[in-house]
């Protein structure tokens, strides 16, 4: 498939490599409607292999999810296993999906691929949540994992995540030496997926083999042996909502493990796997309105917990009553809650300073000055678990005792149970963690304003633009990298005290101007730190047409702060990304 290929060239290309019916007929349609502008849409660019696998809509064309991508992604990542490590074969891959559309076609046309290659399958029978394959993968010994999911996206979307040996999310150089892979071996060897269904040597059903011991890496975590178990508050009543996913399953384990199965409330009308997600607008949790049945249905019982995870269940949400009023945590905040319950229990046998905990570069600095604090490690990361789940190895590696890692994005590691985000391991802790607050009077939300009092008062102006193209978003960061030499020192009232840019690779306050985390120039990311202890990111994402900014503020009062993030935030507006001009769409 070359650039300068014909279109109807690449329409043909597709219809003589794919036999799938569905997306053949599709494209049949548009070349005998002579839609070029659609077929270009779809052909000309290759959906993109990155650390997080691939992720797109569902339908035919080289740009997006369909049977004949996910088998050319599994042929390259195959040959790419098979290259790079030599047991490949023996020690096989892990093969899971979620509910959606299509995720279990797309499943077995890679256990298809793999099988060609005469690598073992480790299958998972039944839709399973995203955290079970990372475990499988360390619990098995497996070369590679793979989850065919697309995690929150919207019901037309599906994606194909990778995880490596070590149980995390690939990162460089295994990402761009899998997507070469995959154009190395783009012609299907393998359409057959009655390889998984028929009696193979290849093929081992193996989702009874890690379930309970994922639960017992649960519990373990939630309940350790080295600590005076918590009693579980006989009150603690929750809603929980797996939001028309694949968490209901897991969660009621992980309810009867902890004792309190029967204080659980499920709202029923998102209780099963419903690929359509006909009850929300987006299946995300974080979006507005996406809780509204969970606080109907706890309203209407009585109850003043709520907690969500994602349709793969790997994301936490947490919402409690407070004078009667409806407070939903942020990310942030779920996670500085997490945070400190782990290091209040944290054996003072064990070593202080050894005990670490992470989070990402775009996430609140709460955790950093928690750890300043207390006398804890405290490491950032780029952002994603791709980071977080591999720098906690290396810091494992090192000595350190890693008990926690998170993302602002409702993300919470556990790293006892995977090394990925895992709302059902969160869920243990933050209900463990309740049931102890409450023993001192406390509920998670008055937990959250004494801790406040204790580091500082911290708030977000978060926000994110529409950009109208790639080119654009690259204009604009590089208009702003313009406005001083060799960085802007100064924003609205505040000065800039520390400039990091991990596009074009410079650190004002390291003393070489090196980053102290990896720079990728393919990528657009600012990080500055204000005369008044204030900072921000921004950046451009890499699976969506956004440009998203980080601001936080600290104070001391919430109102302060607040003020100072939101003034931040209208400087930043009208002074570097100046949305009219730039065609940039406020969210």
């Amino acid at each position: 498939m070359t650039v300068t290929a014909d279109i109807k060239e690449l329409a043909e290309e597709w219809l003589r490599l794919d036999k799938d019916k569905a997306t053949t007929d599709e494209i049949y349609k548009l070349l005998v409607q002579g839609n070029n502008d659609e077929l270009e849409k779809r052909l000309r660019t290759r959906i993109a292999f990155g650390t997080a696998g691939l992720r797109g809509p569902m339908q035919a064309g080289f740009a997006c999810m369909n049977s004949l991508t996910v088998i050319q992604a599994s042929q390259g990542l195959a040959a790419y296993l098979l290259k790079t490590e030599k047991e490949t074969k023996h020690q096989g891959v892990v093969i899971g999906r979620d509910a959606r559309h299509n995720s279990e076609k797309f499943a077995k046309l890679a256990a298809a691929a793999f099988v060609a290659k005469g690598i073992k399958v480790w299958w998972y029978e039944t839709p399973t949540h995203t955290p079970m394959v990372p475990f499988g993968v360390r619990e098995l010994g497996a070369a590679a994992g793979i989850m065919i999911t697309a995690s929150h996206n919207p019901a037309r979307d599906n994606g194909y995540k990778v995880y490596w040996s070590n149980g995390c999310q690939i990162i460089p150089p295994h990402d761009t030496g899998i997507a070469t892979a995959i154009l190395e071996n783009l012609k299907p060897v393998s359409w057959d997926i009655s390889v998984v269904d028929s009696p193979s040597l290849l093929v081992e059903g193996s989702l009874g083999l890690v379930r309970e011991q994922y639960h017992k890496a649960i519990i373990a975590a939630a309940q350790p042996q080295d600590d005076a178990p918590v009693e579980m508050d006989s009150n603690l009543r929750f809603v929980y909502t797996p939001m028309h996913g694949v968490g209901l399953r897991p969660m009621k384990q992980c309810v009867e493990d902890l004792g309190i199965a029967s204080q659980m409330t499920v709202v029923e009308a998102q209780a099963q796997p419903n690929p359509d997600f006909p009850t929300v607008k987006f299946p995300n949790p974080e979006e507005k309105g996406a809780l509204d049945l969970s606080t109907e249905t706890a309203d209407a019982s009585g109850i003043s917990l709520i907690l969500a995870s994602d349709p793969d269940a790997d994301r936490l949400a947490a919402a409690e009553k407070v004078s009667g009023a409806w407070h939903i945590f942020t990310g942030n905040e779920l996670g500085i809650l997490l945070a400190s319950y782990l290091f209040e229990r944290y054996p003072k046998s064990k070593p202080r300073e050894k005990l670490a905990m992470l989070a990402s570069t775009v996430s609140s600095r709460m955790l950093y000055t928690l750890a300043q604090k207390e006398g804890f490690h405290f490491t950032e990361t780029l952002t994603g678990f791709k980071w977080l789940g591999n720098v906690a190895r290396d810091l494992g590696k090192q000595g350190y005792d890693v008990v926690y890692a998170y993302e602002e994005a409702l993300g919470y590691m556990i790293p006892q149970t995977v090394h990925d985000k895992d709302s059902i391991s969160a869920a243990a802790i933050f209900l463990t963690a309740t049931s102890h607050w409450s023993s001192q009077g406390l509920t998670p939300y008055s937990k959250l304003q004494s801790l406040y009092k204790h580091i500082g008062y911290f708030e977000d102006a978060n926000t994110y633009f529409l950009s109208p193209s790639p080119a654009t978003t690259t204009a604009v960061f590089m208009a702003i990298r313009a406005l001083g030499d060799p960085y802007p020192t100064q924003l609205g009232t505040r000065k800039i005290t520390r400039w990091r840019d991990l596009t074009v690779g410079y650190d004002s306050k390291s003393e070489d101007h090196v980053p102290d985390l990896p720079v990728d120039k393919s990528a657009q990311m600012i990080t500055c730190e204000l005369d008044d202890g204030a900072r921000f990111t921004v950046r451009g994402s890499g699976t969506e047409p956004k440009i998203k900014l980080y601001i936080e503020c600290a104070g001391k009062s919430s109102e302060e702060a607040k003020t100072g993030a939101n003034e931040i935030q209208g400087d930043l507006l009208k002074e570097w990304f100046k949305p009219e001009e730039n065609g940039l769409k406020l969210a």
